[in-house]
Parts: structure tokens; C-alpha cells; sequence
């Protein structure tokens, strides 16, 4: 039996880092929205012995150290599935604030789950998905959700952008690491808008109410960013943000 999927990534509608944690975190609010237009492919089928087998964009581990093995290890440990061949066809950029490896993950358990007849829930998954990943278990539902503590807390969002197209692009060498965008960020100070509430609104209204912390440092600092936001903008687009930490940047054009 071979089950294939095409795990998706997220954008951040707005990212609001709130303060530094006692671990060491930061708590965050945003709301993820998926994006089903960027996918990578995912097969798992039954082997003899555990098979990590990545393909696509050369990503920055060796097979041994994917994400996915980390899934599967997972379920093994805790309900003493059998070994799977895992063959990663990658599309999705990583590093660039898209949740690619954090999908790949959630897909395999949610896979694994199906494959093995394991029976879990999804509130059994996320709890597995949130120790793989802060932003894991946002792909086990794959909805739109509003998302504190550091990304793992999920809150349903009911919100429809089925009228608008949602294009995710990266300025041409371009990289901002998770470290060095926090490195730059200055926490704000004062009340925030609600984004639970800011995206009720008009998507046209967007522009004036939901923003992305880390823009100003990873801006400064990669201006190439800030110039593709202000070409969504060029072209038409009626929201335009980085999102997460960079460095992709994405635009809600009408259809």
C-alpha cells in the first residue's frame, strides 16, 4: 500500500511577537492561512527497513536528519509502526517563512495515521505534530487559524479568500534565517490590533491594519524584500506582506 500527498505551506496574515518567553521562545499571534498553490509530493509505502529518499530542491540536511524521519520515529516509538520508505519530492523553498518542512511533517503523520489504521484524532496528532514543530500542527487541519503561544495554539478562523488569488514569490538569492531576523526585531510597545478582528475587515483595508513585525529589521537589512512587498503593490496586488521571518513575500491580487 502507497499512500502520495502533496503537503502545502502556510502565509502569515500579520505576525505580532509579544515578548520573550522564560525558555526562551517568543509568544507570537498571526493568523496561518494555507496556500494549496505551492506543494511538494510525499509517497510513504511499507519497507523492509526505514527509507529517507529526498528529491527536487536540494535541501540543507542529509536524508537521515528530514523532518519526515523525525515523524515516523515518532509513531514507531509511540505505536510501534512498522518501517515506511519516505520519498520527498521538494518544491516549496525552505527558509523562507513558508512552513514547507513543518507540512511535510504533519502530511507524514497524518499518512502514517491512515496507513497503520492508528486511529488517532486530530487533537491526538497536534499534540505529536506540536513536539516536532511550533508550527506543525497547524497542517494536521490545514484551515485557517489564529495562532498564539509560539504558533502551536490554534484558534479556527472562519475566513474565505476563495474570490482572491494569493501569488508567494522570493527575490532571487534571498535568505533570512529564524536567527537573524530575531536578532533585529524590536518588540512593540502599546496595544495591537486583533487579528481575529482586522480580517473581517476588507481585504482592501488590510494594507492599514495588519503588519508583520519582522519587516522593518529584515527590510534594512535585505532591501530586495522590501522592493518585491512594494511591486506587489505595483502590480495590483490589494495586500502585500512578508511572511513569517522571510523571505518570501506574498500578494492578494483580485481574480
Amino acid at each position: 500500500m502507497k499512500l502520495t500527498t502533496h503537503p502545502n505551506c502556510k502565509i502569515n496574515l500579520g505576525l505580532h511577537v509579544l515578548g520573550r518567553r522564560a525558555d526562551g521562545y517568543h509568544d507570537l499571534a498571526t493568523i496561518f492561512l494555507p496556500v494549496a498553490d505551492m506543494t511538494d509530493e510525499l509517497e510513504v509505502e511499507p519497507a523492509a527497513e526505514v527509507r529517507m529518499v529526498q528529491t527536487g530542491l536540494v535541501l540543507d540536511n542529509a536524508p537521515a536528519d528530514n523532518i519526515c524521519l523525525r515523524a515516523w520515529q515518532m509513531m514507531h516509538d509511540e505505536h510501534g509502526i512498522p518501517p515506511v520508505e519516505i520519498r520527498l519530492t521538494k518544491r516549496i523553498p525552505f527558509g523562507a517563512g513558508l512552513g514547507g518542512g513543518s507540512s511535510d511533517a504533519a502530511f507524514t503523520l497524518r499518512m502514517l495515521n491512515e496507513m497503520f489504521a492508528l486511529g488517532l484524532d486530530d487533537s491526538r496528532l497536534e499534540c505529536y505534530a506540536s513536539r516536532i514543530g511550533a508550527d506543525c500542527a497547524f497542517f494536521v487541519q490545514n484551515r485557517p487559524a489564529y495562532a498564539t503561544g509560539i504558533g502551536d495554539r490554534l484558534e479556527p478562523v472562519g475566513l474565505d479568500i476563495g474570490d482572491y488569488r494569493v501569488a508567494v514569490e522570493i527575490p532571487e538569492g534571498e535568505h533570512v534565517s529564524t536567527k537573524e531576523a530575531y536578532s533585529g526585531l524590536h518588540l512593540k510597545e502599546g496595544p495591537r490590533v486583533d487579528l481575529r478582528e482586522a480580517v473581517t475587515r476588507p481585504v482592501e483595508e488590510w494594507r492599514d491594519l495588519i503588519v508583520n513585525d519582522f519587516e522593518e529589521s529584515v527590510f534594512a537589512a535585505h532591501p530586495a524584500i522590501a522592493a518585491l512587498k512594494d511591486d506587489m503593490y505595483r502590480r495590483g496586488a490589494l495586500y502585500a506582506s512578508m511572511t513569517g521571518s522571510g523571505a518570501a513575500v506574498f500578494g492578494i491580487f483580485k481574480r
